[in-house]
């Protein structure tokens, strides 16, 4: 190899590793912008209705410094008597949203969240079980993982990030019962009940903890920073 060939590749070696270096910082400076509730409330359907959802997000991302940012609960109310439905995918902001655990170079992209064209519903959301992690980094445990199954996430919500107009209750009376209703929930791992859907694959037979995980959840929930 003559002196000029072996510059040549030191200089694309360089430029290379140099390349992989700044993407590596980049990604460590991505601050997390989305995560699971590494904990649940602990009463059943009852969160406190949409404000105690939203101030168990917040709580649990001050204590991993990142309360920085202001977090809210991806979950859907359905309409009452004077009061106007409420959809999950109006309250998350604009994104995109990264976790800085794992793979923070790549954006959880709001466009294929939702499947909102026929292209973005067959190509699916990127919100998979290496990226649907708790605050902490913690996968959670889905499918085939070793038992409590915890994929349910609670999200009152259609596919489309809406709340249900019809039929039975699907939001445990808007986040205020232990007893009754029902509450639509998505899987996080993306596995189970034929959809494939991170965020309505079923919905629960009651609103109580024991109803949630006779599904396969505890009352987990996802938490979007909105700035």
């Amino acid at each position: 190899m003559t002196s000029k060939s072996l510059m040549t590749l030191v200089a694309v070696w360089l430029a290379v590793t140099g390349a992989e270096t700044a993407l590596g910082q980049d990604a460590e400076e991505v601050p997390m912008t989305f995560f699971i509730t590494s904990e649940p409330i602990g009463d059943g359907g009852n969160l406190g209705g949409l404000a105690g959802a939203d101030a168990h997000c917040q709580r649990l991302a001050s204590a991993v410094g990142a309360g920085d940012h202001t977090w809210r609960a991806y979950l859907s109310m359905q309409a009452r008597p004077g009061r106007p439905a409420i959809n999950a995918r109006d309250r998350i902001g604009d994104g995109p949203w990264y976790h800085q655990i794992r793979r923070p170079d790549r954006p959880i992209v709001k466009s294929e969240l939702h499947g909102d064209t026929l292209v973005e519903a067959q190509r699916g959301s990127n919100l998979f079980k290496l990226y649907a992690l708790t605050e902490k980094g913690e996968i959670i445990n889905g499918v085939g993982d070793p038992l409590p199954m915890q994929h349910d996430m609670l999200t009152g919500s259609r596919t489309d990030g809406r709340a249900f107009t019809e039929g039975p209750d699907r939001t445990c009376n808007n986040w205020t019962s232990s007893d009754e209703g029902t509450a639509q929930v998505g899987h996080s791992d993306r596995v189970g009940n034929g959809n494939t859907s991170w965020n309505s694959a079923h919905a629960t037979t009651g609103c109580s903890q024991a109803d949630f995980a006779t599904w396969g959840g505890i009352g987990l929930f996802y938490c979007f920073a909105v700035d």
